[in-house]
């Protein structure tokens, strides 16, 4: 968080140039076609400058002068899988399908090779087995790796496996639901909490020494009752409607009735976590199946306490615009029925692009995310945040399968 976390037949292969990314947004309903173009424009030029149909991660940041590689060695080279992930369903809701399966394979080699998905890959071509992010630090002499980047978020696991089933929802083909099962029965086998219910952090560090994280994440939770709500229809034998269940649970003991809005999750030792107001719960709250009709407040408490002129900051000192949380809080107001709402936010982030392509994660030079001391999210082009432009412009639900 400090720097923040083949298809089937020729068919698809002559899909949707940038022109018909126009039109396609413009017939789903609701969606900005102006930017939905330069928004699914960017994703799909970039995986197209890689030539050749391999799986590929895209690294997730630019450098500040908006293209090239950031200065910041432990970037330079890193694909977020996160980032992965939501760029993956943001160029399948484009239709721009052969590029998102490009980056899909990579997210199923990884997902069914490695010995459990990491946070972190390297960016560029997978020739048949990821490769770990690193660097080598002049200073030390030495090759190195770091623990966030190798460890296991839950939520980016459950991330992972949604864009598989996008892309299964596009092609119906089997080794996409195959791998977001795995992924499921990942989660489900080595998060699972008997003791308080819910499902933990998942793991940081090393495989030699690995660190449990033994807190729980309300967006974690919300990612899973999206994805164990969509594996309960794919795979009806897989019990994944109680696993859906639990994770909805720990969501309604985390909804703050008297405050309307949904905290951060808990400490290691299962107490509630107050430190900090996390704006993308009250947002992909109102993206989850089902979501409760109280939750809407959710949206009132995030303008309240981190609305920033059109926009909105990812805590609560408002220091600044978080573009990719903005892009969310658009989709939310489209997805609740508040459609002069979404196009405020649209409107504030359609100035943010960087001369490269991807869309800036901030407005501001740097701005506070409140999960520590030294964590920033910096004014860098990111490739999370275009995406998350491209699914609000197209209206696109990351949390719902593909209509």
């Amino acid at each position: 968080m400090t720097f923040a976390r083949s298809l089937r037949g020729a068919r698809w292969l002559a899909v949707l140039a940038s022109a018909s990314i126009a039109a396609f947004a413009h017939a789903g309903g609701g969606g900005d076609s102006a930017l939905a173009t330069k928004s699914c424009a960017a994703l799909k030029d970039r995986v197209d400058a890689v030539p050749g149909s391999a799986p590929l991660f895209l690294r997730s940041y630019d450098g500040p002068s908006g293209a090239g590689e950031p200065l910041e060695p432990a970037l330079k080279a890193a694909a977020f899988v996160y980032d992965e992930a939501l760029a993956t369903i943001a160029l399948a809701g484009c239709g721009a399908l052969p590029e998102a399966a490009r980056i899909g394979e990579a997210l199923r080699l990884a997902a069914t090779t490695d010995t459990r998905l990491r946070n972190v890959y390297r960016a560029g071509v997978v020739d048949a087995k990821v490769l770990r992010n690193g660097w080598w630090d002049a200073a030390q002499q030495r090759w190195v790796e770091d623990g966030y980047q190798s460890g296991t978020a839950t939520g980016n696991v459950a991330w992972a496996a949604l864009a598989l089933l996008a892309l299964h929802d596009a092609t119906h083909e089997a080794k996409w639901l195959d791998a977001a099962r795995t992924l499921g029965r990942w989660i489900v086998a080595n998060e699972s909490d008997a003791r308080g219910g819910g499902f933990r952090g998942g793991v940081n560090g090393f495989d030699a020494s690995p660190e449990p994280l033994d807190w729980k994440s309300t967006e974690h939770a919300l990612d899973l009752v999206a994805l164990f709500t969509r594996l309960a229809v794919l795979d009806a034998g897989g019990h994944w409607d109680a696993q859906a269940d639990i994770a909805r649970r720990f969501l309604d003991a985390q909804w703050d009735a008297p405050g309307g809005y949904f905290r951060i999750g808990t400490l290691p030792d299962g107490s509630a976590n107050r430190m900090s107001s996390a704006l993308d719960v009250q947002l992909w709250s109102q993206l989850v199946p089902r979501a409760d009709d109280d939750w809407r407040r959710g949206l009132a408490y995030a303008q309240r306490a981190h609305g920033v002129d059109c926009g909105f900051d990812f805590n609560a000192d408002r220091d600044g615009i978080w573009i990719e949380g903005t892009a969310q809080a658009a989709l939310a107001y489209r997805v609740r029925g508040d459609p002069q709402a979404a196009r405020k936010h649209l409107s504030c982030v359609a100035r943010e692009f960087a001369p490269g392509g991807y869309a800036y994660a901030t407005r501001e030079p740097r701005i506070t995310t409140g999960l520590a001391a030294d964590a920033y999210y910096f004014r860098l082009p990111h490739l999370g945040a275009t995406a998350w432009v491209a699914l609000a412009a197209t209206g696109t639900n990351p949390y719902a399968a593909a209509r």
